[in-house]
């Protein structure tokens, strides 16, 4: 597996850090009865909170919302829906902060500590009945037991639930991070087309939050790639109820650190989770970028690869064709040397060099194939000019991808 952490898992999902409840059921948006569509978390306290929203200038009418709700660095709830996305409505807004209304009126909030999103179909209006009817028995199913029910709810393509808890320490004292995120297709370097939402009981101040959240997105969501369309929706929150009982981390430094680590494990294994779960994969992707100048040469030449239909095709086919990793490589944008390149393939099964010096080699093509065929493959380059590196993620492209698509709305 790509993914390790040395810090312990946890059950629990988003519960797992003290202080949160969750729920999730089928409400009817969605037309199938055994697809749960309403998702609820909640704080026992007022959180510190931040967000990190899809760059799309086409912005779903929830992360307006949603936005506008966490301007002061505060929240104590999340309602989400599946099956409609609430994008491009001409009365998307007025639902969104609807949703905040019904939600703060069941738990005794304010709406603007609520924050609201959805996903599914873009275009098409949000019913707000299903919601309304939804929301009482929702708040009646919340309990410390129902992380994976509100992860399975927020789910559109998505083939499995992504969750996971990680426990860490700061100054000594226990404290606790976790996430759901749904993602599977529409899914583009900065802000995949994914929802995720993450809970901590560690005490920090919401500007801390903010910039540990950017910081982690940064190189982990921002590079994931399934089909290269950024999605309207995307939306990353972090509450932070404090019940850790640590000194609040008001400061970078140890404590800081310790913080942005376990944060950081947490979004790389969503990451990989979004990405080996894109519509119609079979295959998780990583392109592991060294040897570059600078990270943005990394970063750049990684994301190229892993966007690459041509690339991605062939790992669907266990195809070893280095050709099409270099041509990703040389229309990355970067001042790469094409004569310092190598490039190897790896996997459960081994690895094997295709490219060396920007030329292909002679190689043992059943060898190739056989690690090919596994369902984690990392592309090594070494672009061979410095010490820079990153990595990005993503998966083959298959028939299935056009046929999920193809009847998308059904």
């Amino acid at each position: 597996m790509y993914f390790h952490t040395d810090l312990k898992q946890l059950p629990g999902g988003v519960c797992a850090p003290a202080g949160f409840r969750a729920s999730g059921l089928h409400c009817g948006i969605r037309p199938n009865t055994e697809k749960p569509d309403l998702a609820m978390i909640l704080a026992d306290v007022p959180c510190a909170a931040a967000g990190v929203y899809t760059q799309n200038l086409m912005k779903g009418a929830p992360v307006l919302v949603t936005k506008e709700n966490l301007a002061d660095g505060k929240a104590q709830a999340v309602i989400c829906n599946s099956g409609n996305a609430n994008t491009c409505n001409a009365d998307g807004l007025e639902k969104a902060r609807a949703m905040c209304d019904l939600t703060a009126k069941a738990l005794g909030l304010s709406p603007q500590d609520v924050i609201v999103a959805s996903t599914g179909v873009i275009g098409q209006p949000l019913p707000l009945e299903p919601i309304a009817q939804g929301i009482a028995p929702l708040v009646e199913s919340l309990s410390r037991e129902g992380g994976h029910a509100a992860a399975t709810a927020i789910m559109t393509t998505d083939t499995v639930s992504k969750e996971l808890a990680l426990e860490f320490t700061v100054d000594g004292i226990p404290c606790r991070i976790a996430g759901m995120a749904k993602g599977s297709g529409m899914i583009h370097p900065n802000m995949a087309t994914m929802l995720c939402f993450l809970t901590t009981d560690c005490a920090i101040t919401p500007a801390l939050l903010d910039k540990a959240l950017h910081r982690c997105v940064a190189d982990t969501f921002n590079m994931v790639s399934v089909d290269g369309d950024t999605s309207t929706n995307d939306t990353v929150v972090l509450m932070a109820s404090g019940l850790a009982k640590n000194p609040e981390i008001q400061g970078e430094g140890a404590a800081y650190e310790a913080f942005c680590k376990a944060l950081f494990d947490l979004l790389l294994y969503l990451s990989t989770q979004i990405a080996g779960d894109g519509e119609g994969a079979t295959k998780l992707l990583v392109c592991s970028v060294t040897g570059a100048k600078d990270k943005e040469m990394a970063k750049a030449c990684a994301k190229s690869v892993i966007c690459s239909p041509l690339v991605k095709a062939a790992m669907f086919g266990a195809d070893a064709n280095c050709g099409r990793v270099l041509c990703a490589l040389g229309y990355a944008g970067q001042p790469i040397d094409p004569h310092t390149v190598d490039v190897d393939f790896e996997s459960e099964a081994g690895r094997i060099r295709v490219c060396a010096q920007g030329n292909g080699l002679a190689f043992d093509e059943e060898a190739a194939k056989a690690i090919l065929l596994q369902k984690e493959i990392l592309i090594h380059v070494d672009l061979g000019l410095g010490e820079a590196c990153a990595d990005a993620f993503g998966c083959d492209l298959t028939y299935d991808y056009v046929k999920i698509n193809g009847d998308y709305r059904s």
